[in-house]
């Protein structure tokens, strides 16, 4: 199993809507070949050195993630969350 997390800072012109937008189009990833499970919430600390958005997805080994990243339906989200954000940090590790 590897687990996927992505962490969003969202640049500060983007509104309330656009960010829910991003979550649920997020949310709708968790259908994909492979995946596990999928969590997507809404930071609730907002320190200074929080993110926005943060997404866990649990897939079944490296190769899942390899074809989740290609996706025709991830792909979009994807782009749609880097033209919305001012950072974008990843980690991904075997579980």
């Amino acid at each position: 199993m590897l687990l996927h997390l992505v962490c969003f800072k969202y640049k500060s012109d983007v509104d309330q809507q656009t960010r829910v937008q991003h979550r649920e189009r997020l949310a709708s990833l968790r259908v994909l070949d492979g995946v596990v499970e999928l969590k997507v919430g809404e930071d609730v600390v907002r320190s200074a050195r929080s993110y926005d958005t943060g997404l866990s997805v649990t897939l079944t080994d490296r190769a899942a993630l390899d074809s989740y990243a290609k996706d025709p339906r991830h792909v979009p989200i994807a782009q749609f969350g880097v033209s919305i954000s001012e950072h974008i940090v990843a980690c991904d590790f075997e579980i």
